[in-house]
Order: C-alpha cells, then sequence, then structure tokens
C-alpha cells in the first residue's frame, strides 16, 4: 500500500492526541491551523511528500502565518514548527535544557525494547569510532570495497540503476566496518531485515500478519538474534585471541573496559548500538550519493569540473591533479586524499541542500517556553526542517540553481544549511557520510561518464527523497 493511503488510513483509524494544552489565560500560541479532527494536517503532509514537494507543506504555512514558528497537527500531536537560521540556532542551542528528542509511538513500538534509548545520544565508544581520528584508518578499506563494487556492479554493465546499489554498496561497509562482516550471504541476510524495518516505518502500523508493519516487528526480532548471535560469536574470539587490537566497531564495544566513568556494555545494549548505527547510516547516505550523481548526470560542466579536479583530466590544480598521478594501479586513497578534495565536497554539499535525505527532526518540549513571541506548552512535540532554510531565497540567491561556489570561502551563513542537524544531538555520522560519499563518487567519476536514462523520472519522498525507477544511469567507460 503506497505512502498515501498509509498515511490517510493510519491518521483516520489510528491516531489519538495526547497532547493537552495546558496555558495561562492570555498565553498566545503560534499561528496556524490543526486541520481535521484527530488526522490534523497529516494528510496535506503526506500528499506534498508524494507530489515530491515536502518543502511546499512547510513554505506554504511560513508564508500564511509566520517565516519564524507556526502550528500545525502532525502523527496525532499538536506540533509547532519552528522555521529559519534563528529558529534552527534556537532550538540547537536548548537541546536537553527546553526541549528533547521525540519518536514517534510506531517506531518506537517497531525497536520494541525501550532500552535502545535515544538514536541521537551514541555511546561514547561509538561515538569515538564516527570521529575523524576513529576513521582515518579505515579510509583504504572503504576505498578497496568501492573499487570491488565497481568491478563487480557497474564495470560489466553498460546501465546500472544508481539507488538500489548505492543501498548495497553502503550497506556492505558498514557490516565491514561495524562487525568485520564481509560475507555476501551474511550481509544479505542482515540487509534483508533493515529492508523490512524500514519499509515499517512508512508503512500502515497495524500489528496483524501480513502487513508491512508486523513485517518490521518481525524482522527487527530476527535481526536482533542474528546480531545477537554474531556478538556471542565474536565475544568468544576475542576471548580466546586476546585480539586488542581489533578495529571494528563491534569488537570496540566488546573490549570496552570498566574503570569509573563508563560500564561494560551489556550485550543487549551492544546489539541496540549496533542497530542504531546501521539505521542512521544505511538510507540516508544511499540517498545523497544517489543525487549527486544524479546531479553529476545532468549537469556537464559541474560533472567536468570535479572530474578535471579529481585529477584525471587536465585541470591546472596541483593541489589536487596528485591524487589520480600520484596512486600506482594498486594504490588506495588515503585520509590526505580525501582532505584534497574540496570541491567535489561542495558539489556535495550543494546536492545536500537542493536534495537533503532527511526532512528534519522531532522535538518535545520540556516546558513551557516563549519563541518570537509565542508560548510553545510543555509537551508539545516541535520539528525544526531543512525546508525552512535550504531553498529560501533569504539564505540562498537563486536557491534553484546548482551552485557549488556557494560553499567556497566561509560558505552559507551559520543555521541556514543543517543537513546534519547541529548542537548536541548533531548526526555523530556526518564524518562517517563525508568519507562514505566522497569515496564512492571518486570510483564512479574516475572511470566513468554518466547519462541520465530518464531526464523526467519522478521523485517521491517515502520519507526520504527516492527515484520512483532507481535513477538508470548509461556508463561510458573513460578511454584511459
Amino acid at each position: 500500500m503506497d505512502i498515501f493511503f498509509s498515511y490517510l488510513i493510519y491518521f483516520i483509524l489510528f491516531s489519538v492526541s495526547l497532547a493537552t494544552i495546558l496555558l495561562a489565560s492570555g498565553s498566545k500560541l503560534p499561528p496556524g491551523r490543526k486541520g481535521w479532527p484527530v488526522i490534523g494536517e497529516s494528510l496535506e503532509f503526506a500528499l506534498a511528500a508524494r507530489r515530491g514537494n515536502p518543502e511546499r507543506f512547510i513554505t506554504d504555512r511560513m508564508n500564511k502565518y509566520s517565516p519564524e514558528v507556526f502550528r500545525t497537527a502532525l502523527m496525532g500531536e499538536n506540533m509547532a514548527v519552528i522555521c529559519g537560521a534563528s529558529g534552527n540556532k534556537f532550538l540547537f542551542s536548548r537541546e536537553d535544557k527546553v526541549v528533547t528528542s521525540w519518536w514517534p509511538n510506531f517506531i518506537k513500538k517497531i525497536f520494541g525494547n525501550p532500552s535502545t534509548g535515544d538514536l541521537t545520544k551514541p555511546h561514547k565508544v561509538l561515538a569515538e569510532f564516527l570521529k575523524p581520528e576513529g576513521l582515518k584508518h579505515n579510509v583504504e578499506i572503504m576505498d578497496m570495497m568501492a573499487r570491488k563494487h565497481m568491478d563487480l556492479y557497474w564495470a560489466p554493465n553498460q546501465e546500472v540503476k544508481v539507488y538500489p546499489l548505492s543501498k548495497k554498496f553502503t550497506f556492505a561497509l558498514s557490516c565491514r566496518l561495524f562487525m568485520n562482516i564481509e560475507d555476501p550471504e551474511s550481509v544479505s541476510r542482515i540487509s534483508h531485515g533493515f529492508d523490512h524495518i524500514l519499509a515499517g516505518f512508512v508503512s500502515l502500523p497495524i500489528d496483524i500478519p501480513g502487513t508491512a508493519f508486523n513485517r518490521a516487528i518481525k524482522a527487527r526480532s530476527i535481526l536482533h538474534k542474528q546480531i545477537m548471535e554474531i556478538i556471542k560469536k565474536r565475544k568468544k574470539e576475542l576471548e580466546e585471541k586476546r585480539d586488542l587490537a581489533a578495529q571494528d566497531l563491534l569488537s570496540r564495544l566488546l573490549l570496552l573496559v570498566s574503570d569509573e566513568s563508563s560500564k561494560v556494555l551489556s550485550e543487549m545494549e551492544i546489539s541496540n548500538q549496533i542497530n542504531g548505527a546501521f539505521l542512521a547510516s544505511h538510507e540516508t547516505t544511499s540517498t545523497a550519493i544517489t543525487f549527486i550523481l544524479k546531479y553529476l548526470a545532468e549537469l556537464p560542466d559541474v560533472y567536468d569540473a570535479v572530474f578535471k579536479v579529481i585529477g584525471i583530466g587536465f585541470y591546472n590544480s596541483t593541489e589536487l591533479m596528485e591524487i589520480a598521478n600520484s596512486k600506482g594501479p594498486e594504490e588506495f586513497l588515503n585520509w590526505n586524499d580525501i582532505q584534497k578534495m574540496k570541491y567535489s565536497w561542495n558539489v556535495v554539499r550543494e546536492s545536500l541542500r537542493l536534495s537533503p535525505p532527511a526532512f528534519g527532526a522531532f522535538r518535545e518540549a520540556l516546558t513551557d517556553f516563549t519563541y518570537a513571541g509565542f508560548t510553545i506548552p510543555k509537551g508539545w512535540k516541535i520539528s525544526w526542517t531543512v525546508h525552512s532554510t535550504h531553498k529560501n531565497p533569504k539564505y540562498f540567491s537563486e536557491p534553484e540553481k546548482f551552485d557549488p561556489s556557494r560553499f567556497e570561502g566561509q560558505g552559507p551563513a551559520p543555521y541556514t544549511f543543517v543537513p546534519f542537524g547541529g548542537g548536541p544531538h548533531m548526526c555523530a555520522g556526518k564524518e562517517y557520510a563525508r568519507l562514505k560519499i566522497l569515496i564512492f563518487i571518486y570510483n564512479v567519476v574516475t572511470r566513468f561518464k554518466l547519462e541520465i536514462v530518464n531526464p523526467n523520472e519522478k521523485i517521491t519522498h517515502n520519507p526520504t527523497p527516492v527515484p520512483a525507477n532507481g535513477l538508470p544511469i548509461r556508463l561510458q567507460p573513460h578511454q584511459m
């Protein structure tokens, strides 16, 4: 059942508003409307996403009610949408003081175990693993896997579908770095479970056999058992081999030594951390890669600039020409090479501005607070969204134009470009995503010229942007 009818039936039959307005006399709610009884404006939100224009829901209300904050009702909850750079700064600087992370009940039901906790607060071992210092030694592994992926799935074909292949690569890479698993059958089995879980997030939340929601809950249970088996096996291997130099995330979590400031994680807690890392890093990065390649295929000038600065062409850049020219046939990229890909990273950021993989995030008010002269009651849900700034002409001139030069020098004004969020809950995997994307793009562009098969392919949001046919692209290998 497509997302339109999923949202419609869900919000008509199963949403119950839990929020209560407890306002003193004279307090002032943000302008806006709650929409229909029970379902609120969820139908309008779903329709905008289905039509491939989710920002329309935000910009229409900013124009009608207020460019700073408006109220609506989504997922059975009273909700304030705080907009603009000032709104982003306000929320990001008040995390865990005025607002806290909030997840819809249907997502919590899929995860099942309350100990999963806040996915925006990774354990310190996971946080350290995802920092630049923790990722440097993985660059060669990531490049090696990208090359192998190109050899297996791209080079033998004249035409490929980018979206499913980017998902295949990003998941296989995470299996390798998070759990040191490379066996294709094991990777496919784990991936299958996560696919069911992700499908459950955007399905009708009816827990009866045969529904996508029920399959998601079952997949979560099966996946938990699979990962617990992997944890027990790895734990035994580490005890026998005493491999204290293990670099994958699972081994590092298992080798965590108890001290005054931390405790040894239980196997359940480790499983939750691994699951959270997969869910946070899989869909968004593969979506980002898909749309970057879409823009490169559609914009020859941008492609040529990336191609040349990477070092294959005759671009006069001593900084980046060395990336390709200095590499032997069996030599892989290293950390220093990645730091030289500045123009390529600007292209990536401009793609993230125009086609962000994530809508934003939700928060819950811990107390009554005032913003822009309006009162947000305790318990109300709050949303910040990329769509209030990324294409806003107040912050970006010619906002629909693809222009990587926006990110040269000091780049956009603070709190206007927020694909990774901000504040204490900024995406912990930002650097991991940067490396995956740049390394993958490097391996594609240095080997192929790209041509879009269907320039009018429909884009839907479910909830991330997805090309209806997987983005077919024709490949033209470079003549070296």
